[in-house]
C-alpha cells in the first residue's frame, strides 16, 4: 500500500470482499458448465464412434461375403487379412447377407438425374437471347 491511497473503509472491503467471491462462484459455475458440455460431446462422440464401427464391421462382413475372397479384398482396401477377419468375425451371417441385400437394392435402384429448373431466371449479366455456354465459340 503507497502512501498515497487512502485507507479502506469497512464497507469498502466488504464490497471487494463480496466482488471478489462473486468472481470466484463466476468461474466455478463456468468450470461446471464447461465440464458438462465436454463431457456431454464426449458421449455423443463415443455413440457416434460405436456407430460407426459397427457400419465398418458390417461393410467388411458384407465385402467378404460378396468377394468370396479375403485375400482380393485386403489387397484392395489395403487392409491386412486377419484384421478383416477379425472386424467381420463379430457380424453375423445373416446381418452380413442384410447388407448385401441393402446394396443390391441401391444398385439397382435408378439414379435420378438433376434437370435445370425451367423457371429459374436467367443470370442477369446476360442479354435476352443470349445463353450460357461451357466453352467460348472457336474461331475457324
Amino acid at each position: 500500500m503507497s502512501t498515497t491511497d487512502l485507507p479502506l473503509t469497512p464497507a469498502e472491503l466488504r464490497r471487494r470482499v463480496r466482488e471478489a467471491a462473486a468472481l470466484g462462484a463466476k468461474v466455478r459455475e463456468l468450470a461446471a458448465t464447461n465440464l458438462l458440455a465436454k463431457r456431454t460431446a464426449a458421449a455423443k462422440a463415443a455413440t457416434a464412434k460405436e456407430k460407426a464401427d459397427l457400419e465398418v464391421r458390417e461393410a467388411v462382413a458384407a465385402a467378404l461375403r460378396l468377394f468370396g475372397d479375403g485375400q482380393l479384398v485386403s489387397e484392395l482396401v489395403n487392409i491386412p487379412v486377419p484384421e478383416l477377419e477379425r472386424d467381420a468375425k463379430p457380424v453375423t451371417a445373416a446381418r452380413a447377407k442384410e447388407v448385401v441385400e441393402s446394396l443390391r437394392k441401391n444398385a439397382e435402384r435408378p439414379r435420378s438425374r438433376r434437370r435445370p429448373k425451367a423457371s429459374a431466371p436467367p443470370p442477369e449479366h446476360l442479354a435476352e437471347g443470349e445463353s450460357v455456354t461451357p466453352f467460348p465459340p472457336h474461331e475457324v
